[in-house]
């Protein structure tokens, strides 16, 4: 039987390195052709008529006029009279025409007539009116009002964190043709296989007739799972249009108010402790919306498992727009609210709040020794024991300087994956798969494998992803991808490296079992060929091997953590907050490319400034509209905004055995608590709502507004 596992420690040469991603040239010489820059013959524009109301019932739609304007070719409703729409923006029809001002033109003509329902946009109740709340069942563990009564310490406050967008560089969108009874598809997804399924059922055509393409994609952090009513409506379209290829791509205001979000998350919460720290007793009531759809709950408490524990949740019913999975789902939002919680509860015992965690950390179950390692390797890059002060303790003068913590955990589970790997006559390696690259690197990891696998260099890999007409893997979420198509990746080169073997060893006199490739030659030990020599024997028909990640085994696993630390200052005048250091440990597993690691724990750390201090969906109350659906009202980070980042990767001993485990989510989901702490810490009040804005930092200061 063959035997897939990685190769150990001090034999790998380029597992583990830092490689550069095999696209990188075709994307920063602007080669790489996203979706928004598919061209076709004949190719018409779409755009969509959206809502304008935050829920809505639709009477009527009249598209006569529509259709009259010249250059329009078709006209589709997406939402049939007697639709009850639940935000505003929502898409009801979709037009095509020659040219973009045609298209818009078209869709100014479409009258549609609604009956207003009401509506509710704000969440920050968890009793809203009648219709608008889910509460689920109340928890009760233990003897939560006895571990109150007998705590030595007790802290009680209310924290939150917004609705924010997913705000992807490149929109939804896509360009579909029909051709000869068949659906082509170029898409900006991140589940090429999965969209064919999606389309096939929702269009009732033929699987076997799609074909989904996308080469390249410019951000996917969760809402690109689906086909959408975009994608099907630009079917729809080009069917209509005589098999025209249809090119509709969100714009921006509708990519903000409908293309998901992050629910948001509110909590009153209870912490107590006894005197020298350990947590007794936890009580929470929480509530956030997902809009219409759910998906507003979160793990609370997070990581520790308190002894006496009542909870109770609320989901807000709220006509904003759907939730979406984004970068590590549910898990940014328990983290702010329990850690928040922890570091009040520290500051109230007089405690340095990483005393308070490691005296808990065996709370948090198998993972705490881990823990342990990543605390002490986080504390000593940021010099904490000599830096930190209590609460409100530091510099006098207007600047003033905190540090705070948290830490968190993931699953990281590698997903259903296949792929098909060739070797040539000529030497030549070709792996493919109906994978996605959403910027991740999948690409690069795939030739890495191989590479490894055959002895020879990542640039001799040639790698064929984005395409649905190759094996088909399951879509990129939940950290999964890298542990599925690595797996998969391994097993096909293994399988046809013992094929290549069994081919040549008559010719060496050598036992196949005995063969190894290394260093661009293949060898017993004492008969040496080139790769290429080796691979002349082949013949006509190359060899080729099918690999599937069978699921989590010896190639790969489940459950990572990582610890984080911020440095920050804070204008007490101004109440500006500014990031001068974030420290993140973090844990993966096997680390295949250490540079796209850390690109993905540098990324989380991007993004979690950025929620930290600046995201938010704002709304009209009374219009139920988003107020700022753009990129320049939507505050993203800038690069004068994220100070300095270090990232420390555990790996080696104890850690690479257990092959591949997913770290693109983990390191997204403690940095608005770490900051958060962090400016209490600095000026000794607690800003109790994420973002952090001047406003909410000068109100916690009490400064009049």
């Amino acid at each position: 039987m063959a035997d897939y596992s990685w190769p150990i420690a001090g034999s790998r040469t380029t597992i583990g390195t830092d490689v550069t991603r095999i696209d990188t040239p075709l994307k920063v010489t602007g080669r790489a052709a996203y979706t928004t820059d598919v061209q076709a013959p004949g190719m018409l524009y779409a755009v969509t008529v959206g809502c304008p109301y935050a829920h809505a019932k639709i009477i009527s739609i009249d598209t006569s006029a529509a259709e009259k304007v010249p250059g329009c070719k078709a006209v589709t409703v997406i939402q049939k009279p007697g639709t009850e729409i639940f935000w505003a923006g929502d898409d009801v029809v979709a037009v095509a025409a020659v040219d973009e001002l045609s298209a818009q033109l078209a869709a100014k003509a479409v009258k549609v007539q609604y009956s207003e329902l009401p509506h509710l946009v704000l969440d920050a109740s968890p009793h809203p009116p009648d219709g608008f709340a889910q509460p689920m069942k109340p928890e009760v563990q233990g003897d939560p009002d006895g571990a109150f009564a007998k705590a030595a310490a007790v802290v009680q406050a209310t924290y939150s964190m917004p609705v924010i967008t997913h705000c992807c560089l490149e929109p939804h969108g896509s360009v579909v043709a029909w051709r000869s009874g068949a659906l082509d598809v170029h898409i900006s997804t991140q589940s090429v296989s999965g969209i064919v399924t999606q389309m096939s059922k929702a269009l009732g055509v033929p699987a076997s007739k799609i074909r989904v393409r996308a080469e390249f994609e410019g951000g996917g952090f969760g809402a690109k799972l689906a086909a959408d009513r975009w994608g099907l409506a630009a079917a729809q379209l080009s069917k209509l249009a005589g098999g025209l290829p249809v090119r509709l791509i969100v714009n921006r205001r509708t990519e903000q108010e409908t293309g998901g979000c992050r629910p948001s998350a509110y909590g009153t919460i209870k912490l107590s402790a006894d005197a020298k720290g350990n947590l007794t007793g936890w009580e929470s009531e929480t509530w956030g919306t997902g809009g219409v759809t759910g998906g507003a709950d979160f793990p609370v408490p997070y990581l520790f498992n308190v002894p006496n524990q009542r909870k109770q949740h609320t989901t807000i019913i709220n006509n904003i727009g759907s939730a979406r999975s984004m970068r590590a789902p549910r898990q940014p939002q328990a983290c702010l609210l329990t850690m928040c919680a922890l570091e009040d509860l520290a500051a109230k015992l007089g405690m340095d709040p990483l005393d308070l965690v490691l005296a808990n950390i065996a709370l948090t179950g198998p993972r705490a020794k881990i823990y342990q390692e990543e605390f002490s390797v986080a504390a000593k890059a940021m010099d904490w024991t000599k830096r930190w002060h209590p609460r409100g303790k530091g510099s006098a003068g207007p600047i003033r300087q905190g540090l705070g913590l948290s830490f968190h955990t993931w699953a990281g589970t590698a997903h259903p994956a296949a792929c098909s790997l060739t070797i040539n006559s000529d030497g030549s390696v070709a792996v493919s798969a109906g994978t996605q690259d959403i910027g991740t690197g999948t690409r690069t990891v795939m030739a890495i494998i191989a590479a490894e696998t055959f002895g020879l260099q990542v640039g001799d890999i040639e790698i064929q992803v984005g395409d649905s007409s190759l094996s088909s893997s399951a879509g990129s979420g939940g950290s999964g991808t890298v542990g599925g198509m690595g797996s998969a990746t391994r097993r096909a080169a293994v399988d046809a490296l013992q094929a290549l073997f069994a081919k040549i060893a008559p010719a060496l006199h050598a036992d196949p079992s005995k063969l190894k490739a290394a260093g661009g030659k293949v060898t017993d030990g004492q008969s040496t060929v080139t790769w290429k020599q080796a691979c002349a024997a082949i013949g006509a028909l190359p060899i080729t091997a099918r690999g599937v990640n069978p699921g989590a085994g010896a190639l790969n696993d489940s459950g990572v953590g990582g610890v984080q630390m911020a440095d920050v200052s804070v204008d007490v005048e101004t109440g500006v907050v500014s990031i001068n250091r974030l420290v993140a440990v973090q844990d993966c597993g096997l680390i295949i490319n250490r540079k796209a690691t850390l690109s993905q724990c540098y990324g989380a750390l991007i993004m979690g400034v950025g929620y930290a201090l600046f995201e938010e969906k704002i709304m009209d109350q009374n219009l139920g509209r988003m107020l700022n659906p753009n990129v320049e009202f939507y505050r993203l980070c800038g690069i004068g905004d994220i100070g300095t980042l270090e990232v420390h990767l555990m790996s080696g001993k104890g850690y690479d055995e257990r092959g591949i485990v997913g770290c693109g989510e983990p390191p997204v989901i403690s940095p608005g608590a770490a900051i958060s702490n962090a400016v209490a810490n600095a000026i000794g009040v607690r800003v109790p709502s994420l973002p952090l804005t001047p406003d909410r930092v000068l109100a916690a200061l009490g400064v009049p507004s």
